[in-house]
């Protein structure tokens, strides 16, 4: 057993043959600790199983935990490749007992997995125990014989650990190897601890308290173990090293960094290879588990620990990024066992270099201002913090790494003159802001932003996880808690929630702390990033500081990010059949619908829209991986990514990418189908969004065209609708279903044809005798008229009939009255020789006014009005005739 992963397997397989459950490696983001940035430790995933909280099908574990400390109080990042056991990112080796085993089983486990099966020598083994630990010192003493000076009990917090001020807690017991007496340091507890000789390689901690907050400790009902052995620590005592950084894992990575770089290994740049191949872990894995380089939360985390390991390659001499050519040899070493390293490889890589691609873009240039600023200072003189200000702001230069660059030349930073210039940048964004336009009473938002900061949305990843309750809101004002039937606006530390943006509504939820229960109604943005929760509380209390449980209506989200994604195909659909022209000006992304507003001068035909549809639906069956990645803005324009409407964007953007287009054909993404910036939530694959259904087109704006439709169960919902009203058709027709139209377009014609002889048959009978035959004109004023009150004459048969009048009359003036069905219809008309005199509008006017309506219009030789009185046709011939009289 010589390497790393035959030591891990062996671990695993030591536990399994106890009977324990070989768990797998939580992600690095934790979904259950809001108190936490990264995992850290290997009990975070089983937080819940201790407390009681969660029940899983058994009472026994075995993990192998990724791990990474590099931010809050578990910060190694500066120490890394300087030390031998410092890392970012770690593996942790541990065993669990949920109430099921103790004490008397844990440490005879413990004892005769090292010395057993990893063959460890007895003689070089100690331990520690918590002071007053008595069981634990008779079975060390029992089982594995040691003397009591090679137990050495510890009275402090060192060796007695707790999850939190509360709750379940108890002493450890720490096993440490001698490495023998040509290695400076002393025994733990002595004053010589911190020395080298003695390492230790796994604590055993036993739950078996409580803590309350009167400082009270009672028994646990079940007590409970949680273990954690470094790999790398064990590792290199196994191997025979008294450095991690020259176990096989690691020395492979570093070798690989030397051949990539053609450095020696082992010389001046020695420290160079210990980060880069440390923070290639650390960087990587981070962004299989779905953390991409961002300015905030654990983004920018990530990307401090990328800009160090890259600013430790220029240092090298190497002029083309580096980092992503080894990530071909971390998964040859770890992809195994972690199979989210492979699955992730190419995204991996694409991130690492286009992360150095952007840093080198500012590096020299960073390096050369703090090369200059160090040439005019004395020797011993600290760097001016607005200096370093001025490269973290400018150039990126993360405060610590200015730090670590300094550090070598024995510098310092004048860590107040920083500050204060943060200060003074934060007062000058201030006073920006409050003169946006926002409304005064917003500047809550701010002064929130400023005191908790940013939301870190964790969305992307996941619909649940656990937040912090920073700040409850009610009319607008801070308030410490919130009762039921009160609706409240909150803020936590982090969040699964959507906040709405870039046209996809707030997400939906519930909230579940320890004393309440909210539902999430929506989620909006404000200043600073704060991602502000609107809730009615349903039950109890909940009050600013507790842990929350926070779960996103799934089933709700899953809806939206189905039309989200199919309005990126539908865009891309759109300028494919009406043009490039086509430009999105709006959207709405909600759970029941999609509305796309896009640039298009007329109506989208009915083929153009069968066509667009037919094409996205071709995507959607393709069921192509959505892939999202983050990159400077520059780089996703020249990849051809599309821009949205309305969105602000800043120097980096998330880029979504779905579809790959027929051999042969390519667009401004290349064989991309879609490429565009986007800040939304999207399915995995476009085969999630399962059908797409258009079901309205039409006029938002002149100039601009809007789409409706349904995707998934509600398109196929509405396909069923329509095809059961097909179907009813066809039996009222008595036809199939596929012949529908054309028995229709039968039936329409014949009913035009009939109503056509209906028109002739009434205005002939206007015209030629009978009830309601057409009167001879008589003279009026010296002027021929012909007035007539008709009835089963509809308003459109009207002008033909006046035509026909003017041709008998040559010369006169004519008024007809139509009962339209309880409404009144009237025209007249003028001929031509008498319309100087006459105007067929006044007349019009003067019956319409009689027949209960207003206005009338039309040009001097033909009108036409109505009203609502048909009864008062002779009235209305009357008005008329007395326009006519002398």
């Amino acid at each position: 057993m010589t390497s790393l992963s035959e030591i891990r397997t062996a671990f695993l397989d030591y536990f399994a043959r106890h009977g324990h459950e070989i768990v797998a490696s939580s992600p690095l983001v934790p979904r259950n600790d809001p108190t936490l940035m990264f995992t850290n430790a290997g009990m975070v995933q089983f937080k819940n199983v201790f407390t009681g909280l969660e029940h899983r099908p058994y009472v026994r574990a075995v993990t192998s935990q990724k791990c990474v400390r590099a931010g809050g109080k578990h910060n190694d990042l500066d120490n890394v490749g300087y030390t031998a056991r410092h890392h970012t990112f770690f593996e942790m080796l541990g065993n669990f007992s949920f109430g099921d085993y103790f004490k008397e089983q844990a440490i005879p486990l413990a004892w005769d997995l090292i010395t057993k099966e990893y063959g460890l020598p007895k003689d070089r083994l100690l331990v520690t125990i918590y002071h007053d630990d008595e069981e634990a010192a008779a079975i060390w003493k029992k089982y594995a014989g040691l003397p009591d000076e090679r137990i050495i009990r510890i009275a402090t917090s060192d060796n007695f650990w707790s999850m939190g001020p509360t709750g379940p807690c108890g002493p450890c017991s720490e096993i440490f190897f001698d490495h023998g007496e040509h290695i400076p340091g002393g025994p733990p507890g002595s004053p010589d601890e911190d020395g080298d000789r003695f390492i230790e390689i796994w604590n055993l901690v036993f739950m078996q308290y409580e803590q309350f907050e009167d400082g009270r400790r009672e028994n646990l009902p079940k007590p409970s173990i949680d273990t954690g052995m470094g790999l790398e620590r064990v590792g290199a005592v196994l191997q025979g090293k008294h450095d991690n950084y020259d176990t096989d894992l690691m020395r492979a990575l570093i070798e690989a960094s030397a051949q990539a770089s053609g450095a020696d290994p082992d010389g001046p740049g020695r420290i160079h290879h210990r980060v880069i191949a440390d923070h290639l872990r650390a960087c990587s894995f981070l962004i299989a588990d779905g953390v991409l380089p961002s300015n905030e939360g654990r983004g920018y985390v990530l990307r401090r620990i990328m800009r160090r390991a890259m600013r430790h390659a220029h240092q090298l001499g190497i002029a083309a990024p580096l980092m992503h050519r080894l990530v071909p040899e971390l998964v040859r070493q770890m992809g195994q066992a972690f199979p989210e390293l492979p699955q992730a490889q190419a995204l991996i890589a694409e991130t690492l270099e286009r992360e150095e691609h952007r840093f080198r873009r500012t590096l020299d240039r960073g390096l050369k201002l703090l090369e200059d600023e160090l040439g005019a200072l004395g020797e011993a003189d600290a760097l001016p913090g607005a200096t370093a200000f001025k490269l973290y702001d400018t150039f990126g230069f993360p405060l610590d790494l200015t730090q670590d660059a300094l550090r070598e030349r024995g510098r310092a930073v004048d860590l107040e003159g920083f500050d204060a210039a943060m200060a003074a940048q934060k007062a000058q964004a201030r006073a920006a802001w409050t003169g946006s336009g926002e409304t005064a009473d917003e500047g809550i938002w701010f002064d929130l932003a400023e005191e908790v900061g940013a939301t870190d949305f964790l969305g992307y990843e996941t619909e649940s996880a656990e937040g912090v309750l920073r700040a409850v809101l009610r009319g607008g004002e801070r308030t410490g808690s919130a009762q039921a039937g009160e609706t409240v606006a909150l803020v936590f530390n982090q969040t699964p929630f959507y906040a709405e943006s870039g046209g996809q509504v707030g997400d939906h939820g519930e909230v579940v702390t320890n004393t309440g229960r909210a539902r999430v109604t929506d989620v909006q943005k404000r200043a600073g990033g704060l991602f502000v929760h609107m809730a009615e509380v349903v039950e109890g209390e909940l009050v600013q500081g507790e842990a929350a449980k926070l779960a996103v209506d799934s089933a709700r989200r899953a809806a939206i990010r189905a039309n989200h994604s199919a309005t990126h195909l539908l865009h891309e659909a759109l300028r494919g059949h009406l043009g490039e022209h086509v430009a999105q000006r709006g959207s709405l992304v909600a759970p029941d619908r999609l509305r796309f507003d896009f640039v298009h001068q007329k109506a989208v035909s009915p083929e153009e829209q069968a066509a667009i549809e037919t094409e996205v639906n071709a995507y959607i069956r393709q069921n192509a991986q959505v892939q999202t990645r983050v990159m400077p803005i520059e780089d996703a324009q020249a990849l051809g990514a599309r821009a949205l409407f309305g969105e602000k964007y800043g120097d980096e953007v998330r880029v979504v990418s779905m579809g790959t287009r027929p051999e042969g054909q390519e667009g401004p993404g290349g064989r991309v189908y879609s490429i565009e910036l986007c800040g939304g939530t999207h399915v995995g694959r476009t085969g999630d969004i399962g059908l797409l259904r258009v079901v309205a087109e039409g006029a938002s704006a002149a100039g601009i065209r809007r789409i409706e439709a349904l995707t998934g169960a509600a398109a196929l919902a509405h396909v069923e609708s329509e095809a059961q009203a097909l179907a009813a058709a066809a039996a009222v027709l008595k036809v199939r279903p596929a012949e529908v139209a054309e028995r229709a377009q039968v039936l329409l014609d014949e009913r035009r044809r009939l109503e056509g002889e209906l028109a002739d048959l009434r205005r002939q009978l206007a015209l030629g005798g009978g009830e309601g035959a057409a009167p001879e004109a008589r003279e009026v004023g010296g002027v021929p008229f012909l007035a007539q009150s008709l009835s089963g004459v509809e308003a459109k048969d009207l002008r033909a009939l006046i035509d026909t009048h003017k041709a008998r009359l040559g010369s006169g003036a004519v008024l007809l009255v139509a009962d339209t069905g309880g409404k009144a219809a009237v025209a007249a008309g003028v001929t031509e020789d008498l319309t100087g005199r006459i105007s067929a509008v006044d007349l019009v006017r003067a019956a319409v006014a009689e027949l209960g309506g207003k206005g009338g219009g039309g040009r001097p030789d033909m009108a036409q009005g109505g009203g609502s009185d048909p009864s008062r046709a002779a009235e209305a011939i009357a008005a008329a005739e007395a326009l006519l009289a002398p």
